[in-house]
């Protein structure tokens, strides 16, 4: 018997853990959040995170995608308790990667290994994270690594993660139990007031797929459908692809959701946001209110051949890095040097302009003895004393900068008889090579990955107002929960917690999100990036970087 075997006879592996009966006609239900029972990320590990979700990002073709650094980002994340790493470590390994790229020709490849996946999501459950008990319900489902196909424990791991708040086994149980009778055989039952406690707290915790499936139960048979709409429009910001469908589809027919108002111009909005949704799920349109508010509101106008500006415009953003002038930068003539270039610390002559095969190629001067010396080759050059020995000659190097000469120019004369201190050699002009460019700051990870846009912070003193004032001005407005302490701080705490607000307009309320959190407890910082009028209408503008990018013309 090895270690593991003396292990689990003491105690079961979590695979085998004694479970309660899943029970679809439960009376009660209490909403919890997944964020909030979930271990803290270490920042590194993060960083580990982010990298192999950018490597593998949808925008690549399967044959581009770099499953192995991705396995081996997320071993590393996974060994510091990492739980999202984990997870889609494990999810690497249900099935593998790779095999189907384009034509045969994968960047990587990493072979299926569901034991090894199912020994992950253990490892996880020890450490009590909602998600992996979701997941040890698909393995039970599906037999995933040798575990035994067994419906009734898989329902009973959703309910457990439902109960510990995973958005998904909310999702999945709410739907099953949303029905208006029951079929076991099928896998649904009647329990409609709990269903909708657990889409809704599913809902709140910004899960796309929560919002369709409540907004319909919501809108089938008129149950509510001014809620109906509200939720299904906000899936669309939480990235569902089918929400944004059903609502242009909703719109396209003048449904009972919509008021029976036909509007081809909402509907052709919602099906392009769907469209860019179906090609990369990762997506989210937190400022979907900027290109497609609900009714009574009026539309911006939008050109028609232009869908990416309108996927753009309601993508949330995030800081663009600082810009810090590089040396030289605010320097004006021959001393300038471009933004983001450096001279290299070693000048190299260029091997196109060599005229003298008996000199090093690292290193040259030139001593004009007159004036009108000719520039031998382009790039940056300095000028210096040939000889400096007392305090105001060093002074004197220390002044110059360097200057950007073209070939066959002439230098600057430097009239040694004005400078009565400089000694008899005079001064010479060293080449100092061509700029380069330096390396880009880092980006936000979600600007990285294309699912998010890229701001400048505003300059001057912030602008921010309490949530239970009115927007004091429009554009796009970032919610803040001040109180650390509050116990759903980490609920609330998400980078695509942004909305866009009209001057004069209230902030969004989080209790219409089944947040238990008051408006006044939120503080909204404004980001920037209002929509402008133009002569037919309101235009959508991408104006968060420069003032004239990417308008969308009416």
């Amino acid at each position: 018997m090895n270690s593991s075997d003396s292990q689990t006879s003491k105690e079961p592996l979590p695979r085998h853990q004694a479970l309660k009966t899943f029970d679809p006609h439960r009376k009660d239900f209490t909403c919890k959040y997944e964020a909030n029972a979930a271990p803290p990320i270490d920042p590194e590990a993060e960083a580990w995170n982010q990298e192999a979700l950018y490597v593998t990002r949808y925008a690549l073709w399967q044959n581009q995608k770099d499953w192995k650094k991705a396995e081996a980002l997320w071993i590393k994340a996974a060994q510091r308790k990492h739980w999202k790493a984990m997870m889609n470590l494990a999810s690497l390994y249900e099935k593998g990667e790779g095999e189907s790229a384009y034509q045969g020709q994968a960047l990587s490849v990493v072979k299926a290994d569901p034991d090894r996946a199912v020994t992950i999501v253990e490892e996880a459950m020890r450490l009590g994270i909602p998600a992996a008990y979701d997941k040890m319900g698909n393995y039970h489902a599906n037999g995933t690594g040798g575990i035994r196909i067994s419906g009734s424990r898989a329902w009973a791991f959703w309910q457990m993660a439902a109960d510990m708040g995973n958005p998904q086994a909310l999702t999945h149980i709410g739907k099953a139990t949303a029905a208006t009778y029951d079929n076991p055989e099928e896998g649904f039952w009647g329990n409609m007031p709990i269903a909708i406690q657990m889409l809704e707290c599913a809902f709140g915790q910004g899960f796309g797929q929560a919002a369709l499936e409540l907004g319909v139960v919501l809108d089938v048979g008129g149950r509510d459908p001014s809620r109906a709409l509200f939720v299904l429009h906000e899936g669309v910001k939480m990235g569902s692809e089918r929400a944004a469908k059903y609502l242009g589809s909703s719109f396209r027919h003048g449904d009972s959701l919509v008021r029976g108002s036909k509007d081809q111009a909402r509907e052709e909005r919602y099906d392009a946001l769907g469209d860019a949704l179906y090609h990369n799920p990762d997506l989210r349109f937190p400022n979907l209110d900027k290109v497609v508010p609900l009714p009574p509101a009026k539309l911006p106008s939008w050109d028609m051949s232009q869908p990416q500006t309108l996927v753009d415009a309601a993508k949330g953003l995030v800081p663009a890095p600082a810009v810090k002038p590089t040396p030289g930068s605010q320097r004006t003539g021959r001393a300038h040097i471009p933004q983001g270039y450096a001279l290299p610390e070693r000048a190299v002559v260029p091997a196109s302009e060599w005229r003298d095969p008996d000199r090093s190629h690292t290193a040259y001067a030139v001593a004009p003895e007159r004036e009108g010396a000719a520039v031998p080759f382009s790039g940056y050059w300095i000028a210096r004393l040939n000889e400096s020995h007392r305090e105001f000659q060093f002074a004197w190097n220390e002044g110059q900068v360097p200057q950007r000469y073209a070939r066959a120019e002439t230098f600057a004369f430097v009239n040694k008889q004005e400078l009565d201190w400089a000694p008899p050699q005079g001064v010479s002009w060293h080449y100092l090579g061509t700029p380069v460019k330096l390396p880009d700051p880092p980006v936000h990870d979600l600007a990285r990955r294309g699912v998010a846009r890229l701001t400048r912070l505003p300059e001057g003193p912030r602008l921010d107002c309490w949530g239970s004032k009115p927007c004091p001005r429009t554009g796009v407005w970032v919610g803040l929960l001040v109180n650390r302490e509050h116990p759903l701080f980490k609920v609330f705490d998400r980078l695509d917690r942004q909305a866009y607000v009209q001057e004069g307009q209230a902030f969004p309320d989080p209790r219409t999100l089944g947040l238990d959190v008051a408006r006044e407890e939120v503080q909204w910082l404004w980001l920037d990036n209002a929509n402008q009028p133009g002569p037919s209408g309101t235009r959508i503008t991408l104006s968060d970087l420069h003032d004239d990018e990417g308008s969308a013309k009416g």
